[in-house]
């Protein structure tokens, strides 16, 4: 493909080919940034229905009130939107796999004569079909990637009905099924350990554009690995789909301090990828964690069907994976100190706002992370957009996750989205591995199980990733009979949960990476319960074998049977998991040959195959809960890979600690400062200087007896010249305790006016004593004119859940203030009823 280009002043540059071709599909510019008065976010004024109509007529019929074409009941809702936002964690029932539908009216006003109209999806799950009033203008197989309608044709269709344009008011009804129905032959598997979501749960786009438009751009910014040259090929794609096959395109590229360094004119003509410039940057500003340096590209397109721009932003980075070695970024080592991510949220599920997605990402930065891992799915390009501009590295992939290998249309689908994971995110500079699969090697989808075929599949994804990006590598976690496959495995190592103890891990590390070529270890870590804590973090463990091997075998993961393992035997506390990170991240610091890892997870999710956990259908081994609330754990981390002064003593969550009178207890303060001084109730119990070599918390820890009822203690961290604190107080427990035999519930302003309540439940044995150590299941009942925050999916905001310490709490508020009940159970006491008011 040529192109004639000439640069701002008129000067015409030679002919250039870019040798970049991708194969694409009508994304209608997926990634590209139109203005925004041609890209209108569909947010308000839609109504929901669960479950099915007998047929498109059912959406847009004439329905009077209380006649029988009113019903079934629509209820109004907002976009993001997701079927299972409570019931994915309710512990009563199965969470809801079945269609779903949303219908709204659109007023059409497209600037360009001529023009297109088209809906981008962002991401909508898992099966979706679109209409305009009656007629089917789309639909699409995938709940992750995004995907594009155009309806100007079918809108076309319905304005020529007079009679329906009158009935409307001249506005467009639109119409959308979702369907997360239980489907073997679609990916992901439903053995996955996360729900398969249903519901427009990213966001709609409308989108205006001429008749010749942009569909895709195409950066490709490539560095060597000193920083000293940089190549930057731009290409496109055009969407044509009416006469018009040429126009003009100009570009322009800003340094990231925002002066211009190319303004070129091209002549473009539609065809498979139309090249628009082909440059050297020398000494290009390098994009890293330290400093993400993001160039901006705007390309302006202009035919006689009118004028679009888009803009792109990228970055120059060189990676490299050393065989049997580490990572280097700009030539440099660089650790990977990494995490992973589900889209998931409390009170919402799937549905998680910009705001939110924003959020979420600044905390994995504050924690120190500069990597991750996208589990497992194709995740937001907002998502992206944030790696790109806070610098954490990206393993993004497709969701082809447990189950085996399914047929031709399961095949397809898996190709389809790496192609369309591809072709979306390619431009961001974060993204250096493409993920081809996760624990591949779990069958039960189907009768057989045929591990040279996908062995065969899998080589198929590779050579097409490479084919399509071969600026990245490829990768997957948990297959090994495929790990001679990709350029990057991570084997299954669970040092200390499922698999051995925590001082297994360096050396079963070692062994794995020994046995491919480039070694990255994603998913570590193990469970807590928030607000679970435990004076001997590793009782219940004696009976562990350790020496041997860490990674993760079949069953492990269930409460029940196999080998002796944390767990299944341990008390999923805050404070053995807080050792489990901390001795992995001293480990880590001194294993030289280390690409890094990726803690699993960021924060806690929802899954549907874990119905016996503290909190049901949770997993909960994330450093932050569901709601974003941290656990102690995030502070470990924080005090690793944090150069901020920082200083967190553990426990700001547990209020009651228990020991003999004079007992010597631990108290362990979290901080990257050089020094720390801990007073306990005003006296100094003396200053520890920080050293990574020791465990635990880098031996910033002391041993010291409290006294018995209320303690204060305050930690005094320095850093050079800076000074920070912190301080806790807790009451000390001496009174032994038999099994828990009642229930003791007390009420408490929550705070946010005089209607919200904290009821909390505390489990006391006959004497009326505290049961520290009782884990039984406490749940929450409402009567009246209350609201019970529950079905968050968090330790504070679940009506069922385990008790940490004895204890269990839950918000409720009373309606326009009237009167209600809570009531708490807890199986083999009298229950107890609570009356507010």
């Amino acid at each position: 493909m040529q192109s004639t280009c000439t640069d701002k002043n008129g000067n015409v540059l030679k002919h250039f080919f870019v040798a970049f071709i991708l194969l694409t599909v009508f994304t209608a510019i997926a990634e590209a940034k139109v203005p925004a008065n041609r890209k209108i976010r569909l947010t308000d004024d839609w109504e929901y229905l669960r479950g099915d109509i007998g047929n498109i007529w059912e959406a847009v019929r004439p329905a009077a009130a209380g006649s029988p074409e009113s019903v079934p009941l629509w209820e109004k809702v907002s976009l993001p939107h997701c079927f299972n936002a409570e019931d994915a964690v309710d512990p009563d029932v199965n969470y809801y796999q079945g269609p779903g539908w949303y219908k709204t009216l659109l007023d059409i006003n497209n600037p360009y004569p001529g023009g297109r109209v088209v809906l981008e999806f962002e991401g909508a799950g898992q099966k979706t079909e679109v209409y305009v009033y009656t007629k089917k203008a789309g639909s699409h197989t995938g709940g992750y990637d995004e995907w594009s309608v155009d309806i100007t044709d079918v809108v076309a269709g319905f304005m020529a009905d007079a009679n329906a344009v009158k009935r409307f008011k001249g506005k467009i009804p639109l119409s959308i099924r979702c369907d997360n129905s239980r489907d073997a032959e679609m990916i992901p598997s439903d053995l996955s350990d996360f729900n398969l979501y249903g519901g427009m749960y990213r966001y709609l786009n409308l989108i205006y554009l001429p008749a010749f438009s942009m569909d895709n751009i195409f950066i490709n910014a490539s560095v060597d690995n000193k920083g000293k040259e940089g190549k930057l090929d731009i290409s496109m794609t055009a969407y044509a789909p009416a006469n018009i096959k040429s126009g003009k395109a100009t570009v322009v590229i800003k340094d990231p301090g925002g002066k211009e360094i190319i303004h070129k004119t091209c002549d473009v003509t539609s065809g498979e990828s139309i090249p628009l410039l082909s440059e050297i940057i020398k000494k290009p500003e390098l994009w890293s964690p330290a400093a993400p340096s993001l160039y901006i590209c705007t390309v302006e397109l202009e035919s006689s069907a009118g004028k679009v721009s888009a803009t792109e932003k990228f970055g120059f980075r060189h990676f490299e994976f050393v065989e049997k070695g580490p990572f280097l970024l700009n030539g440099k080592r660089l650790l990977l100190r990494g995490t992973h991510r589900h889209e998931d949220h409390a009170g919402v599920a799937a549905a998680m706002t910009d705001e939110m997605i924003c959020k979420e990402m600044k905390m994995m930065k504050d924690m120190g992370v500069n990597f991750i891992r996208l589990g497992h799915y194709q995740q937001s390009h907002i998502v992206l957009e944030q790696c790109d501009s806070l610098g954490i590295l990206v393993w993004e992939e497709i969701p082809w996750c447990r189950g085996g290998l399914g047929g031709p249309v399961y095949r397809e689908q898996a190709k389809r989205m790496l192609r369309n994971m591809i072709v979306q995110h390619r431009n961001h500079p974060s993204v250096i591995l493409w993920g081809l699969g996760n624990e591949n090697d779990w069958p039960d989808d189907f009768e057989t199980f045929d591990k040279d075929e996908i062995r065969a599949f899998m080589k198929e994804l590779h050579n097409l990733s490479h084919e399509w990006d071969d600026t990245r590598m490829t990768s997957i976690r948990r297959c090994d009979f495929c790990k001679d496959i990709v350029d990057v495995y991570s084997p299954s190592i669970w040092a200390g949960w499922y698999r051995g103890m925590i001082t297994d891990y360096k050396r079963v590390s070692y062994d794995e990476m020994q046995s491919v070529k480039h070694f990255l270890h994603v998913e570590w870590g193990g469970d807590s319960h928030a607000r679970r804590h435990a004076e001997d973090p590793f009782r219940y463990l004696d009976a562990i074998e350790t020496g041997k091997g860490a990674d993760e075998k079949a069953g492990d993961a269930s409460l029940y049977g196999g080998n002796a393992r944390a767990s299944r035997d341990g008390e999923w506390s805050e404070s053995y998991i807080c050792n489990l990170i901390d001795w992995h991240l001293k480990e880590q610091e001194t294993m030289p040959w280390l690409t890094g890892t990726a803690y699993w997870p960021f924060k806690d999710f929802s899954t549907p195959i874990r119905p016996e956990n503290p909190v049901p259908y949770m997993n909960q081994k994330g450093v932050v809960e569901r709601d974003f609330t941290p656990k102690e754990s995030y502070y470990v981390f924080q005090s690793w890979w944090t150069d901020k002064p920082m200083a967190h003593i553990y426990g700001h969550t547990w209020p009651v600690r228990w020991g003999e009178d004079g007992e010597q207890r631990d108290i362990k303060v979290y901080s990257n400062c050089d020094e720390v001084e801990l007073f306990l109730n005003g006296e100094s119990k003396g200053k520890k200087k920080r050293d990574t070599s020791v465990f635990p918390a880098a031996g910033l820890y002391w041993e010291l007896p409290f006294r018995k009822g209320e303690n204060t203690v305050r930690a005094a961290g320095r850093k050079g010249k800076e000074t920070v604190t912190d301080e806790i107080r807790f009451v000390y427990q001496t009174e032994k305790w038999g099994a828990p035999s009642q229930i003791s519930v007390t009420t408490n302003p929550a705070g946010n006016g005089n209607d919200e309540f904290w009821v909390e439940a505390k489990l006391l044995d006959e004497k009326g004593v505290l049961c520290l150590d009782a884990r039984d299941y406490i749940e929450f009942q409402a009567a009246g004119d209350i609201k019970m925050t529950a079905n968050q999916g968090t330790s504070s905001g679940s009506r069922k859940v385990q008790a940490y310490n004895g204890c269990a709490r839950i918000k409720v508020r009373l309606i326009n203030s009237k009167n209600g009940v809570v009531s708490v159970l807890s199986e083999g006491k009298v229950t107890k009823i609570v009356p507010l008011k």
